[in-house]
């Protein structure tokens, strides 16, 4: 909720300041709730390592070719599912209501008010009203613990339905052929084998929770419209999108009457450009690199893929370039140079260093 409250509770340096009922919740389970924060932790930390092993397993997937005929269905609902855990993410960290995750939202109500025609009706529509609108955290709240988890858990029952149909792909090996399954048997090995990794990765959550901090909202204090946060800077997974939106050189476009803003370029544009090629990418590679259209179920070496793989990589260094950028401020503070030399080295690097690795690769 984000109706006001006097915050009374134990932490000294907040007490008596006004803020949010989600905010004023979120130091309660911190601060006076037994294994509170560490619960918290726990989760944030998980979010973090549940979207880093979704890109982990994409890339994967890419590489090898696993995305290749039949398979393009089961490539488009992980694309989609990388898409909805991102926004799950978002939802997640800016429930809490403290000036930092403020400082995202209002990012993305600016981000929301740029589409061209309907960026009002889009931003109204979401945030339910001018930002900040009081029912936007209720409508996170839903989506975040059931909308979302609903959608995910349906894609991920199809995703497995299918591999079942389909069977596992293969490296190419001794007796392994397109129309063979050579594989380790689901029970007991995999079975066995995938507790072990869950209970590892959980004692890894628990160890990360309880001595590494993060998010400590408690130093952010509670949301201000008229107050921003710095330095800031959002979890990981869209760190990409706020270093392009620091990198957009000050571009306008004025057409047919209606005004393009900036922030649309790097906050509209290029994420739509990047889900849009990432969900036709079978299709591409088909019709203009391999010119492939059979079924296979053996997987490509990179190596032995140079077209695909300098792709990738040039993407992916793009996209990293991109997230340094995000802490630009950060960096230039830390290398005592000026802000604006470090945008324009990040500017170049953006352009120039993704041509470099994929020639580089490819080679």
């Amino acid at each position: 909720s984000a109706q006001e409250v006097v915050y009374s509770g134990p932490y000294e340096p907040l007490r008596g300041a006004e803020m949010s009922q989600a905010y004023a919740s979120v130091l309660r389970i911190s601060f006076e709730v037994r294994a509170g924060l560490v619960m918290r932790q726990i989760h944030h930390w998980a979010a973090l390592l549940f979207i880093a092993a979704i890109v982990a397993h994409l890339a994967r997937v890419f590489f090898t070719g696993a995305f290749r005929r039949p398979r393009e269905l089961n490539w488009l609902i992980g694309v989609t599912m990388l898409l909805l855990a991102i926004f799950n993410g978002f939802t997640g960290y800016s429930m809490p209501d403290d000036l930092l995750s403020g400082t995202g939202l209002r990012i993305a109500y600016s981000i929301a008010l740029s589409v061209p025609l309907i960026g009002t009706w889009i931003a109204f529509l979401i945030f339910g009203g001018e930002f900040p609108a009081g029912d936007v955290i209720l409508r996170m709240f839903v989506a975040h613990i059931y909308l979302v988890p609903l959608a995910l858990f349906a894609l991920i029952a199809a995703h497995l339905a299918i591999l079942w149909r389909q069977k596992h792909t293969d490296f190419p090996g001794k007796g392994r052929t397109e129309t063979n399954v050579v594989g380790s048997r689901f029970y007991p090995t995999y079975a066995i084998k995938s507790i072990g990794l869950f209970f590892a990765v959980f004692a890894l959550l628990g160890a990360m929770g309880g001595l590494l901090q993060i998010n400590p909202v408690w130093l952010y204090g509670p949301f201000d419209a008229a107050s921003v946060t710095s330095p800031a800077q959002p979890d990981w997974f869209l760190g990409w999108t706020e270093g392009a939106l620091r990198l957009m050189p000050p571009w306008e476009i004025e057409a047919f009457g209606l005004l393009i803003p900036n922030v649309f370029f790097p906050g509209v544009l290029l994420p739509g450009l990047t889900f849009g090629l990432m969900y036709l990418w079978p299709w591409i590679e088909r019709r203009f690199i391999t010119h492939d259209y059979r079924e296979h179920h053996l997987l490509d070496r990179p190596r032995d893929n140079p077209a695909r793989t300098a792709i990738g990589a040039a993407v992916l260094t793009f996209y990293a370039i991109l997230f340094l950028a995000g802490s630009n401020d950060v960096i230039a503070d830390m290398l005592s140079v000026p802000m604006g030399a470090m945008t324009v080295l990040f500017r170049v690097l953006a352009l120039a260093l993704p041509v470099l690795v994929g020639v580089f690769v490819h080679r």
